[in-house]
Formats: structure tokens, sequence, C-alpha cells
């Protein structure tokens, strides 16, 4: 197997070298090596030491997708996973009657598909682009003898693992102890620019999850998450400006949480 690590190489780095001498799709800036990137100080599994992130380079595989791409389905039996190396992706369960509620977004620098490639149980959730994203695929078995031979990587995974468990549990509660819609939405507010405000400008956050994303994220309906989003602009709760919210009395929405 540990010849298995080292099968790609040269034939990688002639695709890459192909894409870089063409226009990029979807307008993504590529990028071409987890060992040259610009972000890995800043991602949880790319953070690497050198000689790990070359064994890890030789087991990907990259590509790019649009939008609305299924990386892979609920139920599944577990190919591998997808490093996200740009994009974000959102992690859903589905009922018999076709509704849909969004356990996680899974952000660029994070790792989709780990829980069932590391069990080997089918894929508990479905995996979609949200918007157009670069992610490396690494077959099952390459990657569990890559962490089986890197005590580095198999850590960052069970961090990765754990922060997975967290998220979930934040969803059991948007559903489970949030008694209205109002509480599930000021929860969830909260909780997105906790997770995702620029720590420079407090209270201010991107968020360009669409009304019926939210919805399904804390059990509504997007016609509930409209008017309330309405009526949190109207009270100067928040503020929306584009792709950014402000949240304008955090001690209001707190408040909401504990009527």
């Amino acid at each position: 197997m540990a010849n298995q690590l080292r099968v790609f190489p040269r034939r990688k780095k002639r695709i890459m070298r192909a894409v870089k001498n063409t226009r990029t799709p979807y307008g993504l800036d590529i990028i071409e090596s987890c060992v040259t990137c610009p972000l890995k100080l800043d991602r949880i599994f790319c953070d690497l030491s050198p000689r790990a992130l070359v064994m890890l380079d030789n087991i990907s595989s990259s590509a790019t997708y649009p939008k609305g791409a299924i990386l892979f389905v609920e139920g599944q039996e577990p190919r591998g996973v997808f490093i996200l190396c740009s994009g974000r992706v959102k992690l859903t369960a589905s009922s018999a009657d076709g509704k849909s509620l969004i356990m996680r977004i899974a952000d660029s620098g994070e790792i989709v598909g780990l829980p069932g490639t590391v069990s080997g149980k089918p894929y508990e959730l479905g995996a979609e682009a949200i918007e157009p994203l670069q992610a490396n695929f690494i077959p099952r078995e390459l990657f569990l003898q890559f962490l089986r031979e890197n005590g580095e990587a198999a850590l960052k995974v069970a961090q990765l693992l754990s922060e997975i468990y967290h998220a979930t549990c934040r969803e059991v509660r948007y559903l489970g102890l949030s008694g209205s819609a109002a509480e599930k939405l000021a929860r969830f507010i909260l909780d997105w620019a906790a997770s995702h405000g620029d720590v420079k400008s407090e209270g201010r956050v991107i968020l360009t999850l669409t009304h019926e994303e939210i919805a399904e994220m804390i059990g509504a309906s997007r016609e509930t998450v409209t008017r309330l989003f309405a009526e949190f602009k109207r009270k100067r709760l928040i503020e929306v400006r584009g792709s950014t919210l402000v949240i304008s009395n955090k001690i209001a929405l707190q408040q909401i949480l504990k009527a």
C-alpha cells in the first residue's frame, strides 16, 4: 500500500500545468498544489509538515465544480473525502417526503465525507456545492493509509470530527431547544456571527445563504424566515447590506433567546 501513495505525482503535475495555461473555470483562483497553497497556514488540515503535505498532494485528485454540483448523496457507500480548497458545501439530511434539513455548512479548508470515510458506514448526509468550488478528492483506502502513516494528520482529523460533533449539537439545539421561529433565527444569527464574523468589525458578518437555506438550517419555512428578517430589520436588531449582515442590537437578539 505504501507504494500507492506515490503513484500520481507526474500525471498530476501534467494536469496542473495544463490547467495553469487555460482559462480558470467558474472564475475560481485555482490552487495548484497542497505544497505551494498560499492559504495553507489558515487551514486546519493544510497546516502539516512538508513531508505530510507532499504525501497528501500525491494521493489527491483536484477538480472544480459548479454551484449545485452533488459531491455525494445520503446513503451512498463512502468513496473517500473531499478537501475544499475554495468554496462552500451544504451537508443535508432528507426525509421521504422530500423535505431537506441543512445540518452544516462546510467552508474552504474543511473536509467533507469524513465520518463515513473513517467509519466505513454510508454517508449520513448529502453534500452539495452552494457556490463554485475547487476540491481535492482522496479515495478512502489511500486516505486511511495516509492517516496511519501520519499521526499529525490523524490528530487534525480527530479535531475536525470534534468540530463536526459540536456543529451537529448546535443544529439539534436549533430544532429541539428553541421554542419559536424567532428564537431559532436569533440563535442562528448570533452563532453565525460568532463563527464567521470579522474580529476587527464586531457584529459584521458575510452571509451569502439564501432565506431558503437558512430555513433549512433552523427547521422553518422560507416565508417565515423572510418575514422574521423584515421584522428584525424593522426593530433595528440587524441591518442587511447586500451580503453583509450587521448586528445592530446584540442584547435584544440575546433577549429573544430568553423570552
